[in-house]
């Protein structure tokens, strides 16, 4: 069994027992949250596809912890100027496990 979910404006393939990263939430680590936007739940091949969302679908998860990613590093450079600038970015995440999925 496994669902679509949406969250922080990306959508993520999510099934029982998975531990994935998304944007940053407001609840603390421990805590349960719930993703209401529910677009497909697929039961071993019995298909539930919503318009655009399901109702009543849910999917239950438990925040695991707050972090950083690795910095990714910006570089532009101009050749025969001196243009040279160097920035770096660190997303910030959180990663929760999926609990259970509710149709």
């Amino acid at each position: 069994m496994f669902a679509i979910i949406k969250t922080g404006g990306k959508q993520y393939r999510v099934a029982e027992g998975d531990v994935l990263r998304v944007e940053t939430l407001e609840q603390d680590p421990k805590q349960a949250v719930t993703f209401d936007q529910v677009l497909l739940i697929d039961n071993d091949g019995d298909l539930k596809i919503g318009k655009p969302t399901l109702a009543g679908a849910t999917v239950e998860a438990e925040v695991i912890t707050h972090d950083r990613a690795k910095k990714v590093i910006i570089f532009k450079k101009k050749r025969t100027t001196t243009y040279q600038r160097t920035q770096g970015h660190r997303q910030n995440y959180t990663e929760v496990r999926i609990k259970s999925i509710k149709a």
